[in-house]
């Protein structure tokens, strides 16, 4: 497991995007076209590896908010860094269920009947590492990073 709990500060005038989008199935697949549409602005190929991986992540952890961070009435928040002095881009996302944490994939596989469990594998495949912080009493923010090509 590549999960930690390393909170990163946003460098000043560091490249990102940050948006609401609502807690919806559309929400998550707008979260997943937004994050290639923000990486081919910033020159990194849409068609490219680190592109894909970024958009599979984003799509996940959006689409985890959507189903299982979600309070009625209430968004959750896309956020992108391009960090290159890190060699990064960090994916985070925020929902209004901090009392809801994600489930560790290292702790097993979900029973194979099982509806869903499976999509934090697929982003402890693609991202360097990730990880989920509670920064308050309302929100938690899932976060992944994906590395960027040398």
């Amino acid at each position: 497991m590549k999960s930690t709990n390393i909170r990163v500060e946003q460098p000043i005038g560091a490249p990102h995007l940050s948006i609401r989008l609502s807690s919806t199935a559309r929400g998550a697949r707008l979260a997943r076209r937004l994050a290639g549409q923000q990486l081919a602005a910033w020159r990194i190929p849409y068609d490219s590896e680190t592109s894909r991986a970024v958009a599979l992540v984003t799509a996940e952890l959006a689409a985890n908010a959507a189903t299982h961070g979600r309070t009625p009435g209430r968004d959750f928040r896309l956020t992108l860094l391009h960090l290159p002095e890190r060699g990064v881009v960090r994916v985070e996302v925020t929902d209004t269920r901090p009392g809801r944490l994600p489930r560790d994939p290292a702790a097993g596989p979900a029973a194979p009947d099982a509806p869903s469990g499976r999509g934090l594998l697929l982003v402890a495949a693609y991202a360097e590492r990730w990880g989920c912080e509670v920064r308050d009493a309302y929100t938690k923010t899932v976060w992944a990073e994906v590395v960027l090509p040398k």
